[in-house]
C-alpha cells in the first residue's frame, strides 16, 4: 500500500471510530518560505516584485514534503507597517484543479495586523508526500508589499482581479519571488516529524534549476519522506549567522523559523559563508569580518537553544568557494584570508563543535586536486553555489542514521 492509500485508510478509520485507540494525528511543518523585509530600490539586487498590489491575485506553487489528511496555510505580514487585508484565498491540490476556498475563523478573508501572521482554518484536503499544491491570494485593496521571500526558485503569477478560484489564470505576469505565503502545515500521523534546515542561498537554492525542485533540501526530502519525516527549508539568500542583511540573522529568526515550527524534532545548520565573505564587498563595504570566536559563539547559541527545546541539532562544514562570483559586483567575495577563516571554522566543527553531529559538506563537494574549490561536476558555474548535481551530492552526504538519532536531547526521528 502506498503512502497516499495509507493516509486514506487512516482517515476512514478515524471517521468510523475504529481507530479511537490510536495516537491522534498532529500538525507538522511540511513547507516553508522564510519571510524577509522588502528592501529599497537602491539595493544591489532588484526585488522582482511590484511595489504594491491592488485588485490582483497572486498564485504560487509549493511542494509539501509530507502529505496528510488536512492542511492549513500561514500568511505573513511580519514586516508590514499597516494591516494586510486578504480578500480571499484558496488552494488547489494539482495544477488545473478548481481551487478550494480557504477560511479564517470561518470567513473567506482576514485582516492581518502589522508584525503578525495568520493560519487558515484546517482544510480537509488529502495530499501525498512531495505533492505540489497551488495557493492563491486575492488582495482587493491597495497593498504595499513589505514582506516577501526573494529567491523562490519557482515561477509565481500575478493576475488582475479576483481569480483565486479559477483553475487557470488569465492575463497573468510572472515573478520568481514569493509573497504572503510563509508556511504549509499538514495533519499527519502521530509519529511524523520535521527536520528544519536553516541556511543561506546554498540552502535557498540560488542556482538550482527553476521550477524543478532541485534544492539540496528537496533531495533530502525525497530521502526522508518514506520515513515519515518532512524537510522544511528555512534558507534565505544572503542570510548570515550573526548580522542582518537580506533578511534577519539566523540567530534572530531561529525562534520563528525553527523552534516555532510544529512537529520539529531536528535542525540542520548551514550558514556562515556570508558572515566571512560579505565584509569588504558591495554588500558590506565598511563592516568588519567576524572572528573565529564570534562565529563559534553564534553556533553555540543555536545549539543551546535547540537543546533547551529537546531538539537534535546538526551542523555542516562550509563548502568551498575559491573564485566565487566572477564578473559580478561581488567578484571580491573570495579572498585567501577569508578561505583561511572558513577552513579554521571547519576544523573546529569537525573536532569540537557544540552540535550533536556534523555533516561534512566541504568534503562532499570540494575538488580533491584543489580543496579550496568546488569540484567542477558539482559547481553551478559561479564557484559558490552548487548546481543540481551538487545539491544531490549534499543530500546524499547526510547519514540518515546520524540525522535520526539516537538523540541525547529529545525525541528520535521515526524510522519505518
Amino acid at each position: 500500500m502506498n503512502r497516499l492509500s495509507q493516509l486514506t485508510a487512516t482517515a476512514l478509520l478515524v471517521l468510523s471510530g475504529a481507530a479511537a485507540a490510536s495516537p491522534a494525528p498532529h500538525w507538522v511543518a511540511s513547507w516553508q518560505a522564510s519571510p524577509q523585509p522588502v528592501w529599497g530600490s537602491d539595493f544591489l539586487f532588484p526585488t522582482l516584485i511590484p511595489g504594491q498590489l491592488q485588485d490582483q491575485t497572486f498564485r504560487q506553487s509549493a511542494r509539501v514534503s509530507l502529505g496528510g489528511s488536512r492542511l492549513r496555510v500561514r500568511l505573513s505580514n511580519i514586516y508590514g507597517t499597516q494591516p494586510l487585508r486578504i480578500g480571499a484565498a484558496s488552494i488547489a491540490a494539482h495544477t488545473g484543479d478548481t481551487p478550494q476556498p480557504l477560511r479564517f475563523d470561518g470567513q473567506p478573508g482576514v485582516v492581518i495586523a502589522p508584525g503578525q501572521d495568520r493560519l487558515s482554518d484546517p482544510l480537509p484536503l488529502l495530499t501525498a508526500d512531495r505533492q505540489a499544491v497551488q495557493v492563491s491570494v486575492y488582495l482587493p485593496d491597495r497593498t504595499p508589499l513589505q514582506t516577501f521571500h526573494w529567491d523562490g526558485r519557482q515561477t509565481s503569477w500575478i493576475a488582475p482581479g479576483d481569480q483565486h478560484q479559477r483553475p487557470a489564470l488569465r492575463d497573468a505576469s510572472s515573478t520568481t519571488a514569493r509573497l504572503l505565503l510563509s508556511a504549509i502545515e499538514v495533519e499527519a500521523p502521530a509519529i511524523a516529524r520535521s527536520v528544519v534546515v536553516i541556511g543561506d542561498s546554498i540552502t535557498d537554492g540560488a542556482t538550482a534549476s527553476l521550477d524543478q525542485d532541485q534544492r539540496w533540501t528537496d533531495h533530502l526530502a525525497a530521502r526522508l519522506a518514506p520515513e515519515g519525516v518532512a524537510v522544511v527549508n528555512a534558507g534565505i539568500s544572503g542570510g548570515r549567522l550573526l548580522r542582518d542583511g537580506m533578511g534577519e540573522s539566523a540567530r534572530k529568526r531561529f525562534q520563528r523559523d525553527v523552534l516555532d515550527q510544529p512537529g520539529v524534532a531536528s535542525v540542520i545548520v548551514l550558514i556562515g559563508i556570508n558572515d566571512i565573505s560579505w565584509p569588504g564587498t558591495a554588500f558590506a563595504r565598511a563592516q568588519a569580518r567576524p572572528s573565529l570566536a564570534e562565529l563559534q559563539a553564534g553556533y553555540r547559541d543555536l545549539a543551546q537553544r535547540a537543546h533547551a527545546r529537546g531538539l537534535r541539532i546538526l551542523g555542516t562544514t562550509l563548502t568551498p568557494f575559491a573564485g566565487a562570483l566572477p564578473g559580478t559586483p561581488l567578484d571580491d567575495y573570495y579572498a585567501a584570508d577569508k578561505d583561511a577563516l572558513r577552513q579554521q571554522l571547519n576544523a573546529w566543527l569537525r573536532t569540537d563543535s557544540p552540535f550533536d553531529a556534523v555533516i561534512d559538506l566541504d568534503a562532499a563537494l570540494r575538488d580533491p586536486a584543489d580543496p579550496s574549490r568546488m569540484a567542477a561536476a558539482y559547481d553551478s558555474g559561479d564557484h559558490l553555489h552548487p548546481g543540481d548535481a551538487g545539491n544531490r551530492a549534499m543530500a546524499e552526504a547526510v547519514d540518515l542514521d546520524v540525522l535520526m538519532g539516537p538523540s541525547t536531547h529529545g525525541v528520535d526521528l521515526p524510522r519505518r
